[in-house]
């Protein structure tokens, strides 16, 4: 490789960011192909070794193979799914197959696996610390699952079935992006908006004017099935045309359906989990999660569904009411009298929160401010350090002593050439043994208004900036000795604890108070504002979690089936398999429908979606923690990061738990916080 190529060597930029000034779209392809080959020679050192095999002949270098892979592979896929093109999509359907090989060459390799089982079964007589302990543990598990003692015919099977599904994913999120696109709605005429804020409407336009649609109005989709924007617009009409489009992702034909990449997927997936000795693909992936099994996942989420859909029904008998005769609910209909409702019962309305919730100054006084009050951080905008794109801003990370802790990247705004969603990235991994820092990114999906214009984010949109910074924050404190343990590498099910953590600092009234501000008058958002959204807390709760559990359970449904069932239509299996949860509502649609679930086709929880409510048990009651030790103290905020965030992935996330908490997480707060009780 020729040393012009970025990716050649470690950055030496501050914190090792990466040098995106210099990267070139033709430094890709050459960077993963000279990485694959410097990491299999690693390896191959690591085996061809005459020595019997230690922990610091294999683990160690093994640790420290890859890195050039890492920075490559970082900063590539952060690119294909912050800003992609033509050019990204067309290298991610190259690289992702000869990713699936280049792993499975190391995972099936026999030699290492040798190595690495010889290491574990003396680890009881090598006296080694917890976290080199549990970093052989770890590779042990992984390498036996992934298949590693299987026999060479089976080994060439499952590189097949890897690589093939790796090149479906790549195309499920490409179709889901260019679809997401294609669907977005065209608004001729301002009135139409009828509800919409000023700051919204000029987002609106400025969205047109992008695509050449100038005078008219672009209303993007969102990755879930709902949209913000129902809520507040008058236009049924309107509501039904987002609704519609959103449903419509992935099923309309043409090269951007995905009803067969679905069914090849999961059938690939349950092939797959029987080859490797499982039942289903969601029986292999729960083996290595803290739930352990399909069938405690199941118990949880038929434990919370039936009451769920229940209060769904009694929520939507009020919002009938609301309706009155004039039409029956559709799911269309839901957030607008929701909020009609809420306002009824609770005098809320979360629209007019808008105006006190400006990105800045929910960025540098909520955000910023909660992780200094509880951590003691501080964060410095870097206007000398490029980003990869110009929207993406950079900051310093301190800690209280001054200290360096990392960098934290911001890319607030939705583009055409962004993935759906909100989600947290590493760019540089923090580990001692290869003395690197650590650079983490989040990623939100706001609209954007005109330059000079505020931006001013919904009660939804600073919720889950809290939540994302939750993950950053996992990201920069972790402070490990392995690699493999950096940041949030813990268990998928345990992994959206520590974000849906610091979303309660969201309304925590020292916080709120000092973020809130209107942005024109500067006066505080009203105390009876925050007293009522407390009082209707559990309000909607039935709807939010019934479309949850749908999603979750569709997502276990599809990875039940075993390799010997026929699946050959996807409605009809979406359909029975919410029929039989109970959640078959149609004016409470699945939070995502199979074609656009990207979070299960091609994002990385696939069989794990119930992640989320699964580690909320562990929220729930960790607030009940904070609230019982005097709130958001720095005393509370350092017991928190030094067992819990600051372990990464070093240790096993339950017992690091019971480690912080003193006991096991019960389940009683989290049904009392949404109402199933």
């Amino acid at each position: 490789m020729a040393v012009t190529n970025p990716f050649s060597v470690r950055s030496t930029l501050p914190y090792e960011l990466p040098p995106f000034g210099d990267i070139r779209d033709e430094h890709y392809l050459p960077g993963f192909d000279e990485a694959f080959t410097s990491q299999l020679a690693e390896i191959a050192a690591i085996t061809g070794q005459r020595d019997a095999p230690t922990f610091e002949n294999t683990f160690v270098p093994l640790e420290k193979s890859g890195q050039m892979l890492e920075r490559v592979s970082t900063v590539f896929f952060n690119k294909s799914s912050a800003d992609s093109s033509d050019f990204t999509n067309d290298v991610e359907e190259k690289v992702a197959p000869l990713l699936a090989a280049h792993s499975d060459a190391i995972k099936l390799d026999s030699a290492l696996y040798e190595r690495i089982k010889t290491v574990y079964e003396q680890l009881d007589s090598l006296g080694l610390d917890a976290e080199s302990r549990y970093l052989v543990e770890r590779y042990f598990t992984e390498f036996t699952l992934s298949g590693a003692g299987l026999g060479d015919d089976d080994k060439a099977k499952l590189r097949d079935y890897n690589g093939r599904l790796s090149t479906l994913t790549t195309r499920f999120e490409k179709n889901l992006l260019a679809d997401t696109n294609d669907l977005a709605i065209v608004i001729d005429d301002a009135s139409e908006l009828d509800g919409l804020g000023a700051g919204e409407l000029s987002a609106a336009a400025e969205a047109a004017k992008e695509r050449g649609l100038d005078g008219k109005y672009l209303i993007t989709l969102v990755l879930p099935t709902g949209h913000p924007y129902l809520e507040s617009l008058t236009n049924r009409d309107v509501r039904e045309r987002i609704m519609t489009a959103s449903r419509s992702r992935g099923i309309r034909g043409g090269d951007n359906d995905n009803r067969q990449l679905v069914l090849d997927i999961t059938r690939l997936r349950a092939e797959r989990a029987r080859l490797l000795g499982f039942d289903s693909h969601a029986a292999f992936v729960t083996a290595d999660e803290t739930a352990k099994s399909p069938e405690a996942v199941a118990a949880m989420l038929g434990r919370l569904a039936p009451a769920a859909a229940k209060n769904a029904r009694a929520e939507q008998v009020d919002l009938q009411a609301q309706v009155g005769q004039a039409f029956e609910l559709e799911s269309w209909d839901w957030a607008f009298y929701t909020e009609k409702v809420r306002k009824a019962k609770y005098d809320v309305d979360t629209s007019a929160m808008r105006p006190y919730f400006e990105a800045e100054r929910v960025l540098r006084d909520g955000v910023f401010y909660a992780a200094n009050r509880l951590y003691g951080v501080t964060f410095t905008e870097r206007p000398d350090l490029l980003a990869y794109h110009r929207d993406a801003r950079v900051f310093e990370v301190t800690d209280a002593d001054g200290s360096a802790v990392g960098l934290y990247i911001l890319d607030l705004y939705t583009r055409d050439s962004k993935r759906g969603g909100a989600w947290m990235n590493p760019l540089v991994s923090q580990s001692s043994i290869i003395d690197s820092p650590v650079v983490v990114v989040n990623n939100l999906n706001v609209p954007k208004p005109p330059a000079g214009e505020p931006t001013l984010l919904s009660y939804d949109e600073v919720n889950t900036f809290f939540h994302e910074f939750g993950h950053a924050l996992h990201g920069l404190f972790a402070r490990v000795t392995y690699p493999k343990f950096a940041g949030t590498s813990v268990y998928r099910d345990f992994v959206e604890f520590p974000s849906q953590v610091n979303e309660m600092w969201m309304l925590w009234p020292e916080i709120l108070a000092n973020y809130a501000v209107h942005y024109q008058t500067g006066a505080a958002m009203p105390q009876d504002f925050v007293e009522r959204i407390q009082a209707s807390s559990a309000f909607n709760e039935g709807f939010k979690t019934s479309e949850y559990l749908a999603a979750a359970m569709l997502d276990q449904a599809w990875h039940a089936i075993t390799a010997d069932a026929t699946v050959a239509d996807v409605p009809e299996f979406e359909a029975a398999a919410l029929a039989e949860a109970g959640l078959d509502n149609p004016v409470v649609p699945t939070r995502y429908a199979s074609t656009y679930f990207a979070h299960t086709f091609s994002g990385g929880y696939d069989a794990g979606y119930y992640s989320y409510i699964w580690s909320e048990v562990l929220d729930a009651d960790t607030v009940e923690w904070f609230k019982e030790n005097g709130g958001l103290t720095r005393e509370n905020g350092d017991r928190f990061r030094s067992r819990l965030l600051g372990v990464g992935g070093s240790k096993d996330p339950l017992e690091a738990y019971r480690d912080f908490r003193g006991r096991d997480a019960v389940i009683e707060p989290l049904l009392e916080r949404r109402g199933l009780n």
